[in-house]
């Protein structure tokens, strides 16, 4: 399969912070980026070559945009797949649409963790009350209703403490599919960043260890201070989602770790993500990069283990206010993210520091 040349033009559906970030490296790489998204005045917009503003379902607008770039990626998982099958007719799309249409469900995810042999929190699907009542008695409680698609940063979530408190949260799901997901007392968060080429070579960065509050990341460390054979096993588990979906692209796999060593498979996100934005600083290679290399066909660098480790702190709403203390820090890299609006709970940027500092 030949690699796209530096001069094209590489096509992101999605005009966040990540499409910004993507965009950012590849034009490092010499690649023009040409922006689709529905938001006017995007962060990705702002550093991009072109900017198509248009919604995913105008099925002639997505197929203009395909047919105008030499390869179509995502940002971000919740695109229907008929506008990534649309692309592809175009255009080659990486990742394809098995990756999108096996993580948008959180069932459907789920049984696809499961189908590999990997282990995952005990679910349940519900959508009424009295599947709730059973799902309750089977998984127990404490445990968490989620909705099963759009879920992101802790929405579309509720925490069941007692039977008591299923009515409300079924209420939250606003008649939408759900899934009852039973406690798991893990001993922390853990990710692994996984790259996967067009060639089905596969990289993979440090294992990361994340912090959240009120469901948004707030802060990750790599690499994750855990046994080697455990960053082994879930670089391991990792590798194994990103062949079965034939994935091309970074992949991102989050994990439960339990007191006992036992792996569950949380989430998978069929993109950069989050919790890999310290590569970005350390690590030889960002997860950015990465999944511009891998996108284009080119060969995937090998990125290495940060020594000192690294903290990468989200800078949540206000926290963004501070950027001038942050600026003014020796070792801290800042990274904003051009976002018009402040708002509680939005991500504006982030820093990388030394974990001992």
């Amino acid at each position: 399969m030949s690699a796209i040349l530096p001069g094209a033009t590489i096509g992101i559906l999605g005009g966040g912070q990540l499409g910004r970030m993507l965009a950012t490296a590849a034009a490092e790489l010499g690649f023009d980026v040409h922006i689709y998204t529905p938001e006017e005045d995007s962060p990705a917009s702002r550093v991009a070559a072109k900017t198509t503003v248009a919604p995913y379902t105008d099925l002639a607008a997505v197929t203009a945009f395909a047919a105008a770039v030499d390869a179509v990626t995502l940002e971000f998982e919740n695109i229907p797949v008929e506008t990534l099958a649309a692309c592809a007719k175009a255009t080659p799309v990486r990742p394809g649409t098995k990756s999108l249409a096996m993580t948008q469900d959180r069932s459907v995810e789920k049984r696809f963790i499961a189908s590999l042999g990997l282990a995952t929190a005990p679910f349940a699907d519900v959508a009424t009350e009295a599947e709730l009542s059973a799902a309750l008695k089977d998984l127990g409680c404490p445990a968490i209703l989620k909705s099963r698609r759009f879920g992101y940063d802790g929405k579309g979530q509720a925490l069941i403490k007692t039977p008591s408190d299923s009515q409300a949260a079924l209420a939250q799901m606003a008649g939408h599919p759900a899934i009852l997901e039973g406690f798991v007392a893990f001993e922390r968060e853990i990710s692994v960043i996984i790259a996967r080429g067009t060639d089905n070579a596969m990289t993979a960065f440090p294992v990361t260890q994340n912090e959240h509050r009120a469901g948004i990341l707030r802060r990750s460390t790599a690499p994750a201070p855990i046994a080697e054979d455990t960053a082994k096993e879930a670089t391991s588990a990792a590798a194994t989602i990103a062949e079965a979906l034939d994935h091309v692209g970074v992949l991102a796999v989050e994990f439960f770790l339990e007191p006992g060593g036992k792996l569950r498979v949380n989430e998978i996100a069929p993109r950069v993500h989050n919790s890999g934005h310290w590569t970005q600083d350390a690590g030889g290679v960002s997860q950015f990069e990465q999944h511009i290399r891998a996108v284009a066909g080119w060969p995937l660098r090998t990125p290495h283990v940060p020594r000192p480790a690294v903290v990468m702190h989200n800078l949540i709403g206000e926290d963004a206010a501070d950027w001038r203390a942050w600026a003014s820090k020796p070792n801290a890299q800042l990274h904003l993210y051009g976002k018009r609006e402040q708002r509680a709970g939005r991500k504006m940027g982030h820093v990388t520091t030394p974990a001992e500092d």
